[in-house]
């Protein structure tokens, strides 16, 4: 194994617990600098209610202003059939639909329980792409805990990934570690059991926070347990508004350092991603986790490049 792919949700989950409003203009900035250092996807936002997530009010505006980028694909999420249509009649193709692994934190976060999520992403997919035209990430929030019931059994991941291949085959499932609190042993139990089980009919990608500490750890795991995909927000920015106490995402230099050191590919480069990395670090109210950005930049750039 010599490459793993990153993508980078800062400009979705990052900036969604922000209470000051960044200006659309920050935000296209900031997409544009990413591309540049590298990524070929990325959350681009949500076309959710401003009421839900007050951040992600301006996103007609963010996807209009982004115009096209060549070699990289947004990604949006939706939480229901009107978010799907609004991100497809701005022509965003690949969108991303998240549901909890358990009741506590889906009625938290949607107000339903689980299967009946499960049962819209069927309707969903039928009424938004019956010609199949769209790619849909599902986000498997609390893969490995909720905050409100404690420690998520694997085989009720299992088997609800297995109810949903039935309804589409090909989606990809982003085993999430909401809260921050798996242990990398868990991580490669659960990637390991799905690859086995159902890397046939999807894929898989890690999504994690690193409020224990483990995020990097975490992904470590994932590699060895044969995941080759990875989420990762610029400057560590992030958290989840509907799981109490979670931290940032698992920050993207941290994680392109270490890759460069080891000698496995990301096609991210670490200098750009600095940069863009400053814009994130400015925006009022973010509370940036990198360790790599409090390293003198030039000993960082030294030590990436001389592995």
């Amino acid at each position: 194994m010599d490459r793993i792919e990153l993508v980078e949700v800062g400009p979705r989950d990052g900036l969604q617990n922000i209470k000051q409003l960044v200006p659309t203009e920050t935000k296209i900035r900031l997409i544009h600098a990413l591309a540049a250092a590298g990524f070929k996807r990325m959350e681009i936002g949500s076309f959710v209610s401003p009421k839900a997530i007050p951040q992600m009010q301006d996103m007609d505006d963010v996807v209009r202003g982004l115009g096209p980028m060549d070699g990289v694909t947004g990604i949006a999420l939706v939480p229901n059939s009107k978010g799907a249509r609004r991100a497809a009649g701005h022509g965003v193709t690949d969108l991303e639909m998240v549901i909890s692994m358990t009741d506590g934190h889906n009625n938290s976060n949607v107000g339903r329980p689980t299967a009946d999520s499960i049962a819209d992403l069927d309707y969903l997919l039928n009424d938004v792409d019956p010609e199949r035209k769209l790619a849909l990430r599902v986000g498997l929030a609390t893969s490995f805990h909720c905050p409100f019931e404690g420690l998520t059994p694997e085989k009720v991941v299992l088997c609800n990934i297995e109810k949903m291949l039935k309804i589409r085959p090909g989606l990809e499932f982003a085993l999430s570690d909401t809260t921050g609190m798996a242990l990398p042993v868990k991580v490669k139990s659960l990637a390991s059991q799905a690859l086995a089980q159902f890397g046939d009919d999807a894929s898989f990608i890690f999504h994690g926070h690193d409020t224990s500490g483990f995020g990097v750890a975490n992904i470590l795991a994932g590699i060895e347990a044969g995941l080759r995909s990875f989420d990762v927000s610029v400057a560590g920015l992030g958290g989840c508004p509907y799981a109490p106490g979670a931290s940032g995402n698992i920050p993207s230099e941290d994680i392109v350092y270490l890759m460069d050191r080891m000698g496995i590919e990301t096609g991210i480069d670490l200098e750009k991603l600095l940069d863009a990395s400053d814009i994130a670090a400015a925006i009022p109210g973010a509370l940036e986790a990198s360790h790599v950005r409090k390293m003198p930049r030039e000993t960082a750039l030294g030590l990436a490049r001389a592995a």
